[in-house]
């Protein structure tokens, strides 16, 4: 059985599935190593425009797989270097789409936290439990909880390894969108295609400029978005937006 399996679920799209249902889709190196590799391959493919991620209809990801850390040392854990393997994903330059139904914890929440957008399908159930077991979060938990949803909310969930509801997530502005099991995935693919069609300059520039503004001054980051922005009006897909717009008509985008 592949642990990650790939779908092409519609133009420009690409979907990664977790696919290790005897293990509630935990992730072990194997997991992180074929997801490394296939969101190079994601990169280097200039068809590709947006990345899914997805578990199962019962099971996101529950996290990281113990049965691998349990005997491991500090050495062991420098030498996997798992910081690699989760920087893949941090530094794709394309938009990313978590869909999340069931269990989205540990890894798996920092997984899910690792997109740009989070679709939660309403059994979703997010946490960072990892203080229950001796350990902190390891995938870049204790930063990213604390960008998303501030101090005090993070603290909690971290301290007590309490997990928390879609519903409360999307209240805590963890989640971009609550919606029925079913839909989670449809949805996302939707979403998916909607930012395909938009010019892909404009939507790379716009995942950029959010990020790297994002632990700056806020001078920096309206520098960088102002330069951003007159960049873009060099492009060909600048001059077809506004033209179509004003002609009134479908835009026709080229990425260029």
């Amino acid at each position: 059985m592949q642990p990650v399996l790939v779908e092409k679920p519609a133009p420009g799209i690409t979907l990664l599935r977790i696919n290790r249902p005897q293990a509630r889709n935990a992730l072990n190196l194997e997991v992180r190593r074929l997801m490394a590799s296939q969101i190079a391959t994601f990169n280097a493919d200039a068809d590709m425009r947006c990345l899914v991620l997805t578990g199962s209809e019962q099971v996101f990801a529950a996290g990281a797989d113990i049965a691998e850390m349990a005997d491991a040392g500090p050495i062991d854990m420098m030498e996997r270097a798992p910081h690699l393997l989760w920087q893949a994903l941090a530094a794709c330059p394309k938009p990313i789409i978590a869909a999340v139904n069931g269990f989205a914890l540990g890894g798996g929440c920092e997984l899910a936290m690792h997109a740009d957008i989070i679709i939660a399908g309403e059994s979703a159930r997010f946490g960072q439990p990892e203080v229950k077991i001796g350990i902190i979060p390891g995938g870049g938990g204790t930063q990213r909880l604390i960008r998303a949803i501030g101090k005090y909310k993070a603290m909690r969930l971290m301290l007590t390894g309490e997990f928390i509801s879609a519903g409360e997530a999307d209240v805590m502005g963890m989640v971009s969108l609550v919606v029925p099991d079913k839909e989670t995935e449809p949805r996302a693919i939707e979403m998916a295609s909607r930012i395909a069609s938009m010019p892909q300059l404009a939507v790379r520039m716009i995942k950029e400029v959010t990020l790297a503004g994002a632990d700056v001054a806020l001078d920096a980051g309206l520098q960088l978005e102002r330069r951003a922005l007159h960049v873009l009006f060099a492009s060909q897909d600048k001059s077809e937006g506004m033209r179509a717009f004003l002609e009134k008509r479908a835009p026709h985008f080229t990425g260029r």
